[in-house]
């Protein structure tokens, strides 16, 4: 992962839209890479931080299944194939292999990585689709990723 974490550079837009769909929180990738993406979010336990969920070019995978029990989530996305990242300033606990963790405080003394993840408003809807998108795609609103 800080390989990813010193790149810098293209700019491309993240779409996010409420689904019509089942109540789910889903992620599309619409890039023509491979693109791994970890999620956190808060529970009743407090923060947690999931991933990998490894996604094929024009792909997309429900994150979470059911309705939606919080308003924001966070994502931090890696581009595979071409290099780069989604991030943001929500910095969170991520490793290399697979993982769920709890807490996003001390994350290097506890042996895991730091990165930003992008904040997901989802309006309180209880469906929501994220869709990364390639340089130079219209879309709107979203940290693009630094490559």
């Amino acid at each position: 992962m800080t390989r990813f974490a010193l790149l810098i550079g293209a700019a491309t837009a993240l779409v996010v839209a409420p689904s019509a769909a089942r109540a789910d929180l889903r992620l599309c990738n619409m890039t023509e890479s491979r693109v791994g993406v970890s999620l956190g979010y808060r529970d009743p336990a407090g923060w947690v931080t999931e991933g990998w969920w490894n996604l094929a070019p024009r792909a997309c995978e429900t994150l979470l299944k059911g309705e939606l029990a919080a308003r924001f989530y966070y994502v931090y996305a890696v581009d595979y194939d071409r290099g780069g990242e989604w991030s943001g300033r929500a910095f969170m606990c991520t490793r290399e292999r697979e993982f769920t963790i709890r807490g996003v405080e001390d994350c290097l003394a506890r042996g895991f990585d730091r990165s930003g993840y992008f904040e997901v408003d989802t309006g309180e809807q209880k469906s929501w689709t994220v869709q990364l998108t390639d340089p130079g795609r219209a879309g709107g609103g979203a940290p693009p990723p630094a490559r």
